[in-house]
């Protein structure tokens, strides 16, 4: 029996109806599912059809019960260096985005072939973050996944590694998946990797599944451990800081085993697999123009402020003045995402700027009636806008 007609059969799911574990959603219709490079290599490193076939089984029996499935897939990489007939992975950039040029057409293939038999049909969505970062390529992007959804078509999204430099080097898909899930709303993001979720260690050694977190904290960060093998470029740490940014964008997280059998669909029957990472009932989902700021820009600069300043905007909500400007790092032009951050470093907020780095040198710690004599008449006193702003 195929694992189509195991997953569809009288106890299958329609989306929202749930044996809800503890803090999982209500209602899951839309859900991305990210897939690492260790799931679906072999000990070589070549791609497992097996683990293909299985993966594309589920995809595609919750496809059929009406979800809508997004697949963020690690693996392109590995696929080309099987192509290329090498024994093991580069590390030299040129290298790398050859062998991703050629795993792209390599891996979707493997997964267009799989879901043709049970009558799905995909779509790739190559991203950067340049896409993302950009506020109509980020709405383009949306409007592309939301449309291919409506259409039935099951989007397979990846970093666009033979032009994304930065992502090559230091990102990962963990990220990607988290930034996807913001991106189009989803009700549930579930990472599939080797572990069965995060687990305690003691003295070196794991002890006991976490089942459930309702924050990531510092000291969550310091149970994690490894950062990936040879084909893989995240870990526990990577896949727990990309949770962080799903759930303030109000997005729940499952870590899980990629391995279990149907191990999707179980989590849908809440059955207790992995690590779930709640959103807590104080968190709100942030609105469309904050959650962009928030996730997709990256920061070009940072502004310092003063004790003064940093409880204004903390604790009564206040928007970013000049007299609260203390220093500022990196050059950026006004429209620019930029840290706010206290004296000691630590950033507490970011948001777009009204002003150029040029302006601010020369305005910082001025207060608001002093403006117009330096800069001359402006539409705006505020640096940054409390509307343009969000907390970190």
């Amino acid at each position: 029996m195929d694992l189509l007609q195991n997953d569809t059969s009288d106890n299958s799911l329609q989306p929202g109806q749930h044996k809800l574990r503890t803090g999982f959603p209500e209602q899951v219709k839309r859900l991305v599912i990210k897939v690492g490079s260790r799931v679906l290599v072999d000990k070589q490193g070549r791609p497992d059809p097996a683990q293909i076939q299985k993966l594309t089984g589920q995809i595609a029996s919750l496809r059929n019960q009406n979800y809508e499935v997004i697949l963020v897939s690690s693996g392109a990489i590995a696929a080309g260096v099987q192509s290329l007939g090498w024994p093991r992975r580069p590390v030299n950039l040129p290298d790398l985005q050859m062998a991703a040029a050629i795993g792209q057409g390599v891996l979707l293939n493997l997964y267009s072939e799989q879901l043709a038999r049970y009558d799905c049909r995909l779509g790739q969505v190559l991203l950067t973050h340049g896409d993302l970062n950009d506020r109509i390529r980020h709405l383009n992007a949306r409007n592309t996944i939301m449309s291919m959804l409506r259409n039935g078509i099951i989007p397979v999204c990846n970093e666009n590694d033979v032009v994304a430099v930065d992502e090559i080097r230091f990102g990962d898909n963990d990220l990607l998946a988290a930034m996807v899930a913001a991106l189009i709303d989803a009700d549930l993001l579930v990472l599939l990797t080797t572990s069965n979720g995060l687990f305690r260690a003691e003295n070196g050694r794991f002890t006991e599944r976490i089942p459930l977190l309702e924050d990531i904290t510092d000291e969550t960060l310091a149970m994690a451990q490894g950062k990936g093998s040879g084909w893989s470029s995240g870990g526990m740490g990577s896949k727990l800081q990309s949770a962080d940014r799903a759930i303030r964008s109000g997005t729940p997280v499952v870590i899980a085993d990629g391995y279990q059998e149907n191990v999707v669909a179980r989590l849908l029957s809440g059955e207790d697999l992995g690590t779930l990472i709640t959103v807590s009932s104080e968190e709100q989902k942030l609105k469309a123009r904050k959650k962009w700021i928030a996730f997709f820009h990256r920061p070009q600069g940072s502004l310092f402020v003063d004790e003064g300043a940093a409880n204004a905007i903390t604790e009564k909500g206040h928007s970013l003045l000049p007299v609260g400007v203390s220093k500022v790092e990196g050059r950026f032009r006004a429209g620019s995402l930029v840290n706010i951050r206290k004296s000691d470093g630590k950033v507490i907020a970011r948001g777009l700027t009204a002003f150029d780095r040029d302006e601010i040198e020369r305005i910082k710690g001025k207060k608001t009636v002093e403006i117009p004599r330096i800069l001359g008449e402006r539409h705006h006193i505020e640096i940054i806008h409390r509307d343009n702003m969000v907390l970190v």
